[in-house]
Formats: structure tokens, sequence, C-alpha cells
């Protein structure tokens, strides 16, 4: 039987509107070109706020707004659901100057966000995070538990319109047809999609990040400062991130980065001087115009719909996309303004 729902792409955005997808009570599949969550999804930092919301437009605040109030709950679910932990941690953020402090005082006064300024930096003590491998792992255990087909490792190598619909999507794994179809597939949406997307601004951007390890107890916050930030974890793990490189499908990870890394970190951290470097990774996010995602049906074709191009805040973003395009494809009330999301032709 053909599913409800064929989703292309299995990172946190693709699981998260399955599930939402499954509660509703739909029959979905998953198509995953390598493994689930294995990558932006996996590599990012997993901070949930934009870096300084101050600097970002309406859109990404709102969607990141919804899924910071989304997050307690659907972590909560997950661990649930699935025994895993997503180590949700509240641990607030730290920003170290430069900064525009009119423009911060503002924005969180006019948002109801706590700020806390003293010895000329920033607290945000709102600020949580999760850890994105277990977030990951505690998805895919709950999209699996759901019964929701989950097929990585399956490449899609071509899709077919018939007229105003998309009529079967062709794989490794076979030919697939479905009611309804999702792109989800990040910074490869466009190459998905191809002729049917001919100028959708979705590209790759690399993120490099270190990871330290480090005691437990040495960071306790988030420190952010001119675009690099420290991210501590409960078992004494400190990553540091990250960079923003227009480098095409490039994961390779360059001694540039790590040596800009590490000496950021120290800058920010002197206590990490000596403590071992034991990890350095790249990802690639899917750069979009102003980070604004994608989360509409397409112009032309009426059964296919985007959630991608979440650029920097997939994460933050993943449980507010997943409802947002739930009750636009179930023509329910929406929260947000979907009109900020639309697909442009």
């Amino acid at each position: 039987m053909n599913p409800d729902f064929l989703i292309l792409g299995g990172g946190i955005i693709g699981l998260s509107t399955a599930l939402e997808l499954a509660r509703d009570g739909a029959c979905v599949t998953v198509v995953e070109r390598g493994v689930a969550g294995g990558e932006s999804s996996w590599a990012g930092g997993g901070i949930l706020s934009p870096l300084l919301p101050w600097n970002y437009a309406a859109p990404v605040n709102q969607l990141c707004h919804l899924g910071n109030a989304l997050y307690p709950d659907w972590v909560a679910d997950l661990q649930s659901a699935t025994g895993i932990d997503p180590e949700y941690w509240r641990c607030g953020m730290r920003v170290l100057p430069p900064f525009d402090a009119d423009a911060a005082h503002n924005w969180c006064a006019q948002h109801g966000w706590p700020l806390v300024q003293d010895d000329n930096a920033l607290w945000l003590p709102e600020v949580a995070q999760v850890r994105n491998p277990r977030i990951i792992k505690a998805l895919r255990a709950a999209v699996l538990a759901r019964g929701i087909r989950l097929l990585e490792g399956i490449e899609i190598t071509a899709v077919t319109r018939t007229g105003s619909h998309l009529s079967a999507v062709d794989t490794t794994h076979g030919r697939i047809r479905a009611a309804t179809y999702i792109v989800t597939a990040g910074a490869w949406s466009q190459t998905v999609l191809g002729e049917l997307a001919p100028h959708w601004p979705i590209k790759p951007m690399r993120g490099q990040m270190l990871l330290f390890r480090a005691e437990p107890g040495l960071l306790s916050h988030v420190i952010l400062q001119q675009g690099i930030y420290l991210i501590p974890r409960r078992d004494g793990h400190i990553l540091v991130g990250s960079t923003v490189e227009d480098v095409g499908f490039d994961k390779s990870t360059t001694a540039a980065a790590h040596a800009m890394l590490y000496s950021a970190a120290l800058a920010l951290l002197p206590a990490l001087q000596n403590t071992p470097v034991i990890m350095h990774w790249s990802g690639l996010r899917p750069g979009s115009v102003d980070n604004i995602p994608t989360i509409a049906r397409h112009p032309l074709i009426e059964n296919l719909y985007a959630n991608t191009g979440h650029f920097r805040y997939g994460v933050t973003m993943a449980p507010a996309s997943a409802r947002l395009l739930a009750d636009l494809i179930a023509d329910r009330p929406t929260t947000l303004n979907v009109m900020n999301y639309q697909w442009m032709p």
C-alpha cells in the first residue's frame, strides 16, 4: 500500500515532521540518503536560540520562539517514548562584547525575554540546549516505535511529475509512490528536486566544530562572542563552533579552521589550555536567505510540500516547523503566519 506521505530526507526536520503527521493518523515513509540525522542535524551544537535574536528577522525569531515553547514537553515525550534522554538543559548564555546593548535590551523587553547586563556582558538565562546526537537517537527510536517506515541508505534518483502532481519518486530501492510528498532534505533539497525547483535559494554552507574533553563543572553555560561559542555538556565535554563556509558539498575539515576555533576557545576560556581536543568535524547546513526556511506547498505542484532551509536553526525550529507544516496540510489554523515561509517559484 502506498503511504499517505513520503518524506524525502531523514534529518531532525524530516523525523519530526514524520512524527507530527503520524500523530494525526497518517501512514508515513521517510527516505534518507545516509543514516537518519547523520548530516547537519548531528553536526550542530544544539543551542536553542538564534545567537543574537535581535539581529534576525521576525519570521526566524517567531519560529524559534514557538520551538522553544514546545521543546520541554517535546523532549519529555521523546524520552518517555524511547527511554533516551536528549539532555535538554536551560543553561543560559553569556554574550561578550562587542554587541548592541540598546538593540538587545529593546528586543528582550518587547518579547518578554529576561536579560541582565553586568561586567560589560549580557546574560540570557532562558537560553537552552540539547545534545544533537541524543535527540536524533531519540527521534529515530520514536519514529520506528510509531510504525513509520524509515528507509536509510536510499538515494533519490528521479522525481516524476504528471501535470500538477508529483506521481512517483525513483530511488536506489525502487520506485515509491505516495499521496503527498514532502522535501526535508536540508542542504540537498534543491538537488533532490532538480528542475522542479530551479531557483530555490537553498545551498550547503559548511560549519566546522571542535570538541574538548574537559572535567564536569569547568563551564556551566554557553559563552558567545562575535559568532564563536562554547557549549558545555553535563558530562564535561565542551564544543566550540563554528565556521560558516560557502564551499559547496565539501565536508572536509581544515587545519585553518582547527587553529582558528582552538585559539578562539582558549581566548574565551583560558582553562581549556591543557584540555585535549578529541574531535574535529564538519556539517553542511541548508543555507537560505536570511535564515528563513521554506515551510509551504510547491507553487505549481499540488501534492508537493517543503520543510527545509532552516540554515543554522533547524534543531531550534524543528518542533515548530513540524507543527506548522502539519497544520498547513490539514488546513488547520496556524499559530504563525505561513506567508512568511512561502515557496517562491
